[in-house]
């Protein structure tokens, strides 16, 4: 039995979220604390100035990256005051995801958050950099969490989905049949166009239960034009980010007539219908769909996602015994725990990667 760091900043750029986690094998798992740590303004702003399509900015990459590295140990630091917990036997960051590119002619990812830095700060060993080794394996990179929920969260009879919406949202189909393999995927934007569309009218980080979105009515001549990026057609494995959903790909779909609370409304109702369009694609019907990440929150979009599922039980992974608010987090974590233990974190059949590898750097204390 042995306790992990997991540290995870997501695609909207609203904080890190830092676990203490136990874990043994073979499905051991104990929350034991959180912490939310913030991201100063300055920090964030240029993270999404960065994350434009077109930046190319290798000094302030360099700086980010170790701002990044500062921050996420601040937040170990802080998660494990708060715990009281002294022996950790190591890190596991995720980082700041500032450009997943798959499908170049050399595909690559970067995320932030400079591990030395993480490492030499807390004193404790970090695993970092998970996604660069699915790839050079042939695989997309991400997503990487449906491993840990089939760890974690999968019943022998039972069909479940679980719906992390973070900035990007996925789905991962956890099989009833332990013989079928699990099937995981980005099914298109989550909250991020919800929060850069709200920022810009009104200078809020995110829509707050969805109220405004709520006030709006779904504009439906562009609802489907933006439902017809070829993105939603598809076949998995795939992948996306704020390369493909950002304002600019939404501004070429309007035409300067449409209500800013109109136009949120129609992008809560894009994620819920692109969420069940991909649940819809799945091998078997799901009936019992969990929702984790900042989107479990968002009332408006619960509810039209649930109306798109009518007949689906729709809750939160805190019925499965996670808080919706830590799962990416803790998935870090142990993905760190699988790396020290030399075993394979990615799942083929999610990233399309050639075989199972063991993932991540490991920057010893």
């Amino acid at each position: 039995m042995h306790h992990y760091l997991g540290l995870m900043s997501g695609t909207s750029v609203d904080g890190i979220d830092a676990v203490l986690v136990e874990l043994s094998e073979p499905h051991g798992f104990r929350l034991l604390a959180t912490h939310r740590h913030p991201i100063p303004p300055a920090v964030r702003i240029a993270i999404q100035e960065l994350m434009q399509p077109g930046a190319n900015e290798l000094d302030r990459e360099g700086e980010l990256d170790v701002a990044l590295g500062r921050l996420f140990a601040e937040a170990a630091t802080a998660v494990l005051t708060a715990s009281g917990h002294a022996h950790i036997r190591a890190i596991g960051s995720h980082g700041q995801t500032v450009r997943h590119r798959p499908h170049t002619v050399h595909p690559f990812t970067r995320q932030l958050g400079n591990p030395s830095v993480i490492a030499e700060l807390t004193g404790i060993t970090t695993v970092a950099d998970f996604r660069m080794r699915d790839m050079a394996a042939g695989g997309e990179g991400a997503p990487l969490v449906p491993a840990f929920h089939d760890w974690l969260f999968r019943t022998p009879g039972v069909n479940r989905a679980i719906v992390n919406i973070g900035g990007i949202a996925n789905v991962t189909w956890l099989p009833g049949n332990g013989q079928l393999p699990v099937i995981g995927f980005d099914s298109g934007p989550g909250n991020t166009l919800l929060d850069q569309w709200i920022a810009r009218h009104t200078g809020d980080a995110c829509d707050r239960d969805g109220a405004w979105g709520a006030s709006g009515r779904v504009l439906d001549r562009l609802l489907d034009a933006l439902l017809d990026e070829e993105y939603f057609r598809r076949p998995p494995p795939k992948s996306t980010g704020r390369e493909q959903f950002h304002l600019d790909w939404l501004s070429r779909h309007l035409d300067g007539s449409e209500q800013p609370a109109d136009v949120q409304a129609t992008l809560a109702e894009l994620t819920a219908r692109s969420i069940a369009l991909a649940l819809r694609s799945l091998p078997a019907p799901v009936h019992d769909v969990y929702l984790c990440g900042g989107g479990a929150h968002n009332c408006d979009l619960v509810a039209r996602l649930g109306r798109e599922l009518e007949g689906a039980a729709v809750t939160t992974t805190a019925t499965l015994g996670l808080d919706p608010d830590w799962v990416e987090a803790a998935a870090f974590a142990w993905l760190a725990h699988r790396t020290l233990a030399g075993k394979p974190g990615n799942l083929p059949s999610v990233t399309g990667a050639t075989r199972e590898v063991v993932l991540g750097g490991i920057y010893l204390a």
